[in-house]
Order: C-alpha cells, then sequence, then structure tokens
C-alpha cells in the first residue's frame, strides 16, 4: 500500500503520541489537539484519512467529522469513543458518516488493521472515482466526435424531402433559398414525417456555419431534468450522480448549429431558460452560478399550432416571438400529390443502393397505387413503402402486392378523380374563405352534398 496523509486528532498529548508513532512508519501522519486546528490541516492537506477522539472540548469528534465532510466527502474517518451506549454509538455513527468507530482502549495491532483495511477502500473508492471520470471525459469526446461525424454524413445526403415540383415545395425551396445564407433562427412547422429534421440539416449543411457541428434534440422523448441536463449541462455535485463537470449541447454546438424538435413539447420553466439563452447569449450549467458565453443558431421545429397552445397556456408567446423569426412551413404529402412519382423513385434508388436489389423501377399499377393513396405518415410513411416494395419485390419491376398498406385495397383504395377533387375542394375552401354557398354554387353541386364530400375527404372547414 502506498503511503497515504493521516491526520489524528486527541486533546491529550500521550495519545496523539502513541498514535503517531504507531502510524509514521508507514504513512505521514499529521496531529491536532482540537477540531478547529484539525480542520485548518484538512484545508491545506489532502488527508486520505481522520482519525479521531469523540470527547475533546470545545468540538466533538462527530461534529468535526461532519465539517470535515464540508471540506473532503471522500475523506475516511474513523473514531475512538470511550462510549459504552449503544444508541450514542449509532448516532455518532449516523451523523458523522463514519467508516468504524474504535472502543477505548484498543490493541494497537487491531488499530493499524482497522486504518489499514479503511485505506483500502479509500484506494478502491479513489480508483473507482478515477476511471468514472475516464470514463465519463471518453463519452463526452465520443459524443462530441459522433456529433461531428455526423454533421460530416449530413453533408453528402441529399435530402428526399428537398425533391418536389409541385407548387407547395416550389414555395419551400423559394423560403430555404432566402434563409440558407445567414443564421437566422428557423421555425419548421409541419405534420410529423414531412421532413423537417432533414430540412434543418440541409439548412445547417449550406449555410454559413457548415464546418460546425450541427446537432439535433427532441425535447419530447426526455423528463424535464433530463432535457435540462442534456441541453445546459451540469456541474459537478449538482446531483446524484453528477461525477464531474458536464457540457450541454448548447456548449457542444457553439458556433454551429442546434435543431430543437418538438419543441412545443419543451416544460415551461425549460422554455424560460431556451428564452434567457436566446436573448443574452448566455446560459449557466445545472447547479452552477458561473455563466458561459454560446453562440448557436437554433433551428426550431413542430408538428403543433403554436399559436394554439399559446391560447392553452401550454407556450411562452416571448419565446414563440424569439423562434419565429423566419417561418417555414413543410406541405403534408396528401399536398403534393405531382411530387410522389418523382419522391417515390428517388426513394427506389436509394433502397435499391441500400439493399442492393436489381429492382428497375415501379410498374404503371404500382405508381397508380402509390398516387392514390393519402400517406398519414407523409414523407416517411411513403420511404417506408418503397423500402418494404423493394424488400418484397420478386421481379424487375414492382407491383401491387402485399407490400401496400390496407388503405389501397380494391374495396378502399381511392381513384385518381377522387384525389384531384379532394383538392379542388380544399382549393375553394381558401379561395372562398370556407364560404360553402359559394364552393357548392362553384362546383355546381348541393351545400348537402358538399358536406358529405368534406366528411368523406377530411376536410371540414
Amino acid at each position: 500500500m502506498k503511503r497515504h496523509h493521516l491526520l489524528i486528532v486527541d486533546d491529550e498529548k500521550e495519545i496523539l503520541r502513541s498514535l503517531k508513532m504507531t502510524f509514521t512508519e508507514d504513512h505521514e501522519v499529521f496531529t491536532a489537539s482540537s477540531g478547529a486546528e484539525a480542520l485548518t490541516i484538512l484545508a491545506q492537506q489532502d488527508i486520505a484519512l481522520i482519525l479521531t477522539d469523540q470527547r475533546m472540548p470545545n468540538m466533538t469528534g462527530v461534529e468535526l467529522l461532519r465539517k470535515a465532510l464540508q471540506i473532503n466527502p471522500q475523506i475516511m474517518r474513523i473514531i475512538l469513543t470511550g462510549y459504552t451506549d449503544t444508541a450514542a454509538l449509532v448516532d455518532a455513527i449516523n451523523e458523522g458518516h463514519i467508516y468504524q468507530y474504535v472502543t477505548k482502549p484498543w490493541e494497537r495491532q487491531d488499530l493499524r488493521l482497522i486504518v489499514r483495511r479503511a485505506l483500502e477502500a479509500y484506494e478502491l473508492e479513489s480508483e473507482n472515482r478515477r476511471l468514472c471520470q475516464e470514463l465519463q471525459a471518453a463519452n463526452e469526446r465520443l459524443r462530441e466526435e459522433n456529433a461531428f461525424l455526423k454533421t460530416e454524413i449530413n453533408k453528402e445526403l441529399q435530402c428526399a424531402e428537398m425533391v418536389g415540383r409541385s407548387p407547395a415545395m416550389q414555395q419551400v425551396f423559394k423560403l430555404v433559398s432566402r434563409v440558407i445564407g445567414n443564421t437566422a433562427t428557423v421555425l419548421l412547422t409541419g405534420e410529423t414525417g414531412t421532413g423537417k429534421t432533414l430540412l434543418a440539416g440541409y439548412i445547417h449543411t449550406h449555410g454559413p456555419r457548415k464546418k460546425r457541428l450541427f446537432m439535433e434534440q427532441n425535447c419530447g422523448t426526455l423528463p424535464e431534468a433530463l432535457l435540462e441536463s442534456e441541453l445546459f449541462g451540469y456541474k459537478r455535485g449538482a446531483f446524484t450522480g453528477a461525477a464531474q463537470d458536464r457540457k450541454g449541447l448548447f456548449e457542444i454546438v457553439n458556433g454551429g448549429t442546434l435543431f430543437l424538435d418538438e419543441i412545443s413539447e419543451m416544460s415551461p420553466m425549460l422554455q424560460v431558460k431556451l428564452l434567457q439563452v436566446l436573448q443574452s447569449g448566455r446560459l449557466r450549467r445545472l447547479g452552477d452560478s458561473e455563466c458561459r458565453q454560446v453562440d448557436v443558431r437554433i433551428i426550431a421545429a413542430t408538428h403543433k399550432d403554436l399559436a394554439v397552445e399559446i391560447q392553452k397556456g401550454r407556450f411562452r408567446q416571448d419565446l414563440y416571438y424569439r423562434i419565429n423569426v423566419f417561418p417555414i412551413h413543410l406541405p403534408p404529402l396528401r399536398e403534393r400529390i405531382d411530387d410522389i412519382p418523382l419522391l417515390a423513385e428517388h426513394c427506389l434508388k436509394r433502397q435499391r443502393c441500400k439493399l442492393r436489389i436489381p429492382v428497375s423501377g415501379f410498374s404503371e399499377k404500382a405508381m397508380q397505387a402509390l398516387c392514390d393513396y393519402d400517406y398519414p405518415g407523409n414523407v416517411r410513411e411513403l420511404e417506408n413503402l418503397v423500402e418494404r416494395a423493394v424488400i418484397l419485390s420478386t421481379d424487375e419491376y414492382i407491383e401491387p402486392g402485399e407490400w401496400l398498406p390496407g388503405a389501397l385495397s380494391d374495396a378502399g383504395q381511392r381513384s385518381r378523380l377522387e384525389r384531384m377533387e379532394q383538392a379542388e375542394i380544399r382549393r375553394l375552401l381558401d379561395a372562398h374563405q370556407g364560404n360553402l354557398g359559394r364552393v357548392a354554387k362553384e362546383l355546381g353541386v348541393s351545400r348537402t352534398t358538399l358536406w358529405r364530400r368534406m366528411k368523406d375527404y377530411r376536410c371540414l372547414a
């Protein structure tokens, strides 16, 4: 065992001298005749073990050990006591978090063995702490390296959601072209699966911060406490298990872009902290008093209507103004029907390379089936359909089959004419601001027929 620093505390000089002689050969021994003197030594020296008498004037051994904990929580604590009252001993152990108590008189060899075992436990705990810190530091490095690699990979990917000829997507392209060259905060809205995450990556990897990190965090996947530490980091000792300081995503991404998906799921408390960072560019780690300056571009996204969330008191209006600098709405796939063939072919090329299955394309019937579906899961669902079709394909061209969703069976399949009629009803509803009488007149049908069609097509005003 290596030599350690020991502190022996007793108000009787003979006991101090005797105890010092017991351990001087193996360790460097400091002595103190009072609790106050012991605390001074503890503040100046790296003490591994403290051995103290309980009965001392001004400050008892338990009181000393309790204060020693505040100076060095890892120090091993042994108390010498002449008490025979069991309750008093238990109280002393509980209050001082004492490793062991030794009753007077003690045997020298027994005491040496007790101290040796305490120091072995100290070394084991020290080694465990060191390994935990190294592991945490390694995880932190891996976290940053993975983020960097992910950013580099994203630069090489072509986003399927950026494919499209429809007017709705042309409007998206137009907006992206205006914001891609600057660092303005962007708010992406749209249904789940419309490609908000990939569009955020596209904006970053083609923007002025493309050489810096891009990281994403879904605000709805973590409890409040975990999300807070993930975003803002924490200081060692901030909570149980916080063995060392840890950077949050804001610090890791400093100089780059942070994508906050489903920002509407963020708790009110975290909304306040996020607002403070956006306003000042400064943050404080959990449990820390020090402020840190960060420069991070924020791209936020949600599938919810934030105006409604504000009315219901679930989202802060001032935060909404901060993130809604440049809004971009991604249309659902059912509103960009003309893009389905282009998207399907694009997905097919990706899956063909990924799965290494030589499929040339879709048959006319298969493509018609894809175009006749309304895709509640949007582009993400289309990609999954194409992947399943490629896996199940047995011919050069993909034919309709079991890869199609139930809604595309013969009984449930919608015709192209119905889809066109649905789109026309939506267009007229927008043009006439929901006036059913005008829409019915322009379509040449009764209000009752129009209402029934709207129910069928799920486009009630």
